[in-house]
């Protein structure tokens, strides 16, 4: 059966758009792995229903697999979960109100689960972050450099990215890539050259875009709530 991960982001509280997103999978053919990238909740809208649903999930949902994003992260600094860290960045860049908001937002009850969950995950060759392998809060685009996104890739030791920060969806292919390092020793100055295979980063999206990814033939599927997936024979895409 074929394998495919499905990978999404920025729900901010949503419980409606994940729903329509759990029912579009149940449309598509193989075996579908959810994974959540982060930003579960948000200042906007109470995230109780949401966070509830995740952790149990309803008869015929599939099972997601969490990580924390920015959002968590700054709700957890707030809440006295990242040590003597506050909500600076949240704070500077949106207000004293929406920090207020946030905190409103999530009963405290659900604050230990967010604070269990992981940075990211390594699969296979993949990795899943809601920024990157620098930082939580770090937005690759599709106009990131691609230095900068070759060195979040060579942190990981991986040859596929996947990640939210910037609530893009986008796939960029590394190829032919060199890196060239220079080395001096007493036996004077060396030159290596070192070829990296073909890599890619990849945005899957927020809210209600989200990324489908075929692990065995490494497509990916750019898609939103309104997308409706049918199961055929062959399959989906």
């Amino acid at each position: 059966m074929i394998e495919r991960w499905a990978l999404i982001s920025g729900l901010k509280g949503d419980l409606e758009t994940y729903a329509l997103i759990q029912k579009n999978l149940k449309k598509i053919q193989g075996d579908i792995k959810l994974f959540v990238l982060g930003d579960m909740v948000g200042a906007a809208r109470n995230c109780d229903a949401l966070i509830d649903r995740l952790i149990n999930p309803l008869p015929g949902d599939f099972k997601p697999q969490c990580i924390y994003g920015w959002w968590e992260d700054q709700l957890l600094a707030e809440r006295g979960y990242r040590g003597e860290q506050k909500a600076d960045a949240l704070r500077l860049n949106e207000g004293e109100s929406v920090v207020k908001a946030l905190v409103n937002a999530v009963d405290p009850y659900y604050l230990n689960w967010l604070a269990s969950l992981e940075f990211g995950f390594v699969e296979l060759d993949c990795g899943l972050i809601h920024g990157s392998s620098k930082d939580v809060g770090d937005s690759l685009t599709k106009d990131t450099p691609p230095l900068i996104l070759l060195d979040r890739l060579t942190r990981l030791g991986v040859n596929r990215l996947f990640t939210a920060r910037s609530a893009q969806q986008f796939h960029l292919e590394l190829t032919d890539a060199v890196v060239n390092s220079y080395v001096k020793d007493l036996g004077g100055n060396r030159k290596q050259e070192q070829r990296m295979p073909k890599r890619g980063v990849i945005g899957i999206g927020a809210g209600a875009y989200y990324t489908l990814y075929d692990v065995g033939s490494d497509k990916t599927h750019f898609l939103n709530v309104l997308d409706q997936p049918k199961s055929t024979a062959r399959g989906f895409g």
